[in-house]
């Protein structure tokens, strides 16, 4: 994961995930344009370990949380960004700083599967597990980033326990994914939520909470 090489930044002139958009319109009389992105919409689930009470998040390279951190340390890096080429980076920063913690996560790109079979999918592909379609709880759908994409992500919470692991999981390389499970004890969970030295989406930190006001109180005492 941490070998990354040859780095060049190049425009992207298509792309079968992105598509991107100006609308014109008139607000109160005034006109405006606004400049968004279509993506797909995306599943995203609360993985938890009944038994060993932990959670199950994904680790992976991020190419755009990596190429936030080349600007910030780097900015002359996008100043070209309208010629036909960029430059290859010469001095690229470490691989880490591109890594997140993420919920298993995947986008809605099979219209003939429902959401729920589409996050058991990512599930198995990701994590090992085989969970069923009827185990699955919705917890919520929201928008995410909505001043770029407006794409609507639903989570879910799923439970499980190794009878249910049928693979090590990491995702599909042929793909190109490269993930790595990473388990999170539930007492470590907020302090890892809130720990700002470990980059993790929203969707970590919000589904924690969720987890402690929702399911928590119903766990055995010890």
């Amino acid at each position: 994961m941490e070998a990354i090489e040859e780095l060049a930044l190049k425009p992207c002139t298509s792309s079968l995930y992105l598509r991107p958009f100006r609308l014109c319109y008139r607000q109160n009389g005034t006109k405006k344009f606004w400049d968004f992105m279509r993506t797909h919409d995306s599943v995203s689930i609360l993985i938890f370990n009944t038994f060993f009470l932990c959670f199950f998040v994904v680790k992976q390279f991020r190419p755009a949380v990596y190429m936030c951190e080349v600007e910030r340390h780097h900015p002359q890096v996008f100043q070209n960004q309208d010629k036909e080429s960029f430059s290859h980076l010469e001095d690229p920063l470490p691989a880490v700083v591109g890594v997140t913690y993420e919920l298993c996560a995947g986008i809605v790109d099979k219209p003939d599967l429902s959401l729920e079979e589409i996050a058991c999918g990512e599930i198995l592909e990701e994590c090992g597990y085989c969970v069923p379609v009827t185990d699955l709880r919705r917890i919520t759908s929201y928008r995410s980033g909505v001043g770029v994409t407006g794409s609507r992500q639903t989570l879910f919470y799923a439970e499980v326990t190794d009878q249910m692991r049928t693979s090590e999981g990491g995702g599909q390389p042929e793909e190109g994914e490269l993930i790595e499970v990473v388990e999170i004890p539930l007492e470590d969970s907020m302090k890892f939520a809130y720990d700002e030295t470990l980059p993790k989406t929203m969707g970590v930190i919000f589904s924690f909470m969720w987890f402690q006001n929702n399911i928590a109180p119903t766990l055995p005492k010890k």
